[in-house]
């Protein structure tokens, strides 16, 4: 049978029969007209309905598995899941209250940290259990917007190595279109190109089904934006605005949500993505009220929309080129839009990865090699090989990511243990992924390949001695810099070029008080990692980019006295 031709299943196994007969029955309730519902006794039973499906290239959307099963049934199915249906949900059925359990706890969060599972779900406990087929419909969903051979939105075509068709869907990944990338030559990609129709050759076609079928050849980032609806241009009635934020990522975006809803006029400018840097997070397990996690686009997208319901305005795809003061305001200046004006300014840009460095490597940028990109997008890699440069967390969660559909992923990293900079769980789930290879103290020294990025040298830092790996794309995740050269050589900075905020600076006015967040230039002011002495979590510039709009009320208080 071909690929996605038969509905896809969802799996549940319990070894107590009366449990596994409510769960079907809960399951077929919701999603019985569109799923196939299957329930087993055994960890047998499941491997050999897993097997089935992989034969008759059928998809599996979720298996529920019951923790009544001991745990080496529990890894047996875990096992086949993960070799035979990547892309399938996985999470533990657990009973209510089990949460008061210590070993439940135990291997729930074990299981998670390495990868075996991906979230819990309560067994239902009455008919029409309500959170049950919520908790099932959100892990249904994540399945569905990860699977690249379910129908997209959008549809991105292009050569297997095309550079630009990758950039094209790290764009709409990163905010949170709904994408999928086909091989130009392969049969999907021939089928998308016959219904798309474009009206010339080139690279990249991308089609939007959903919107009625507007069909872009070698469309520019903006182009695609706009045409999802996605604002890229000014209006003329918007350059007078109370608040500016630069910078889209979860600082901007929680300082838009508050700056719109207390009344202010707020434009945000952001010239990458929604969501900034957090947004190439595949996954936040601890961000404060999801329990299961969530991706960063996620969250990005979320902000995204609260901030334009209260009322703010967005421009993507556009920097803001200098800044201005002005007796009552800043004047910004952005790239391609001409200027604004604004009563305060916060800068939330964040700060952008560090250079690699290497000449050989650089000159496939964009051809291969990638600084920050989202690794959301890694499906247009699938069967190929990566490599990560870098020892973080974001480092770590790209290559769990890229090992789902690569043939090899290659960790390289300076530092001699991953543990002085990466969590634990994600350190546990790399070491559960066969396919990850992990190169300790060690430096990309070389790139080679004929016109795209095809082999790095890697040379041991302590030993002097190299090695050749084949990649087909490199991420590079070593760090970063902020981005404030744009801005008026008075705004302090500290060596690296992180802005100073509140009793940092040396205050213009002695009567005026020291505000946390504010710039050493009066109404300009900085939040999330550009900041100096920020810290880098996610949650702590949601919480800057929201109690800095109250030192902006105060300010824009005393300049209308």
């Amino acid at each position: 049978m071909a690929d996605g031709a038969a509905r896809p299943m969802i799996l549940a196994v319990d070894a107590d029969p009366g449990r596994l007969g409510r769960v079907e029955t809960e399951l077929a309730r919701s999603f019985g007209a569109s799923y196939r519902v299957r329930g087993e006794p055994s960890d047998a039973d499941t491997v050999r309905q897993l097997e089935g499906a992989h034969g008759r290239r059928e998809r599996v959307a979720l298996i529920l598995v019951g923790d009544g099963l001991d745990a080496s049934e529990r890894t047996t199915v875990v096992t086949a899941a993960r070799t035979l249906h990547p892309e399938a949900r996985r999470a533990l059925l657990i009973d209510w209250g089990a949460w008061s359990n210590p070993e439940v706890a135990q291997t729930i969060l074990q299981g998670t940290a390495i990868g075996d599972v991906h979230s819990y779900v309560l067994r239902p406990w009455a008919d029409g259990d309500e959170l049950f087929h919520r908790t099932v419909a959100e892990l249904v969903q994540d399945w569905s917007r990860a699977d690249p051979r379910n129908e997209r939105e959008v549809v991105v075509v292009a050569e297997r190595h095309s550079g630009r068709g990758f950039e094209i869907s790290n764009l709409l990944h990163r905010n949170r279109i709904p994408a999928a990338f086909r091989e130009r030559n392969s049969a999907s990609g021939q089928r998308v190109l016959e219904r798309a129709a474009p009206d010339r050759n080139g690279e990249v076609v991308v089609w939007m089904p959903a919107l009625g079928g507007p069909t872009l050849v070698d469309p520019t980032d903006a182009e695609i934006l706009g045409a999802w609806g996605i604002p890229t241009a000014l209006d003329e009635d918007g350059r007078a605005v109370d608040l500016l934020v630069v910078g889209a990522g979860p600082a901007g975006l929680a300082a838009a949500v508050y700056g719109a809803s207390e009344g202010l006029r707020t434009l945000v400018v952001e010239r990458e993505a929604i969501g900034g840097q957090a947004g190439t997070s595949s996954l936040i397990r601890n961000y404060l009220g999801f329990s299961r996690g969530l991706s960063g686009s996620e969250l990005a997208q979320r902000g995204y929309q609260q901030a334009w319901v209260f009322g703010a305005r967005f421009l993507l795809t556009h920097a803001v080129a200098d800044i201005a003061r002005l007796d009552d305001g800043f004047r910004a200046t952005i790239s391609g839009q001409g200027a604004v004006t604004a009563r305060a300014v916060i800068v939330a840009c964040g700060v952008t990865y560090r250079r690699l460095g290497v000449p050989s490597i650089e000159e496939f940028t964009r051809r291969g090699v990638y600084y920050g990109a989202s690794v959301s997008a890694a499906h247009a890699l699938t069967g190929l090989s990566a490599a990560v440069i870098g020892g973080g967390n974001s480092a770590g969660q790209a290559v769990l990511q890229l090992a789902r559909y690569c043939r090899a992923v290659h960790l390289i990293v300076r530092g001699p243990r991953l543990e002085d900079t990466m969590s634990a769980y994600l350190i546990d789930a790399i070491a559960g992924e066969p396919v990850i290879a992990v190169h300790l103290s060690s430096a990309a020294t070389a790139g080679e390949g004929t016109g795209r990025l095809e082999r790095l040298t890697l040379t041991d830092r302590g030993t002097g001695e190299t090695s050749v790996v084949d990649v087909d794309g490199l991420f590079v995740m070593i760090g970063a810099e902020p981005r404030t050269d744009w801005l008026p050589q008075q705004v302090m900075r500290d060596e690296r070029g992180f802005l100073l905020t509140g009793t940092e600076t040396t205050a213009p006015d002695p009567d005026r008080p020291s505000r946390p967040h504010e710039t050493s230039m009066p109404g300009l002011f900085a939040v999330g990692d550009v900041r100096a002495g920020s810290v880098k979590r996610v949650a702590s510039a949601v919480g800057e980019g929201s109690v800095v709009v109250s030192e902006v009320h105060q300010h824009l208080s005393l300049t209308r006295e």
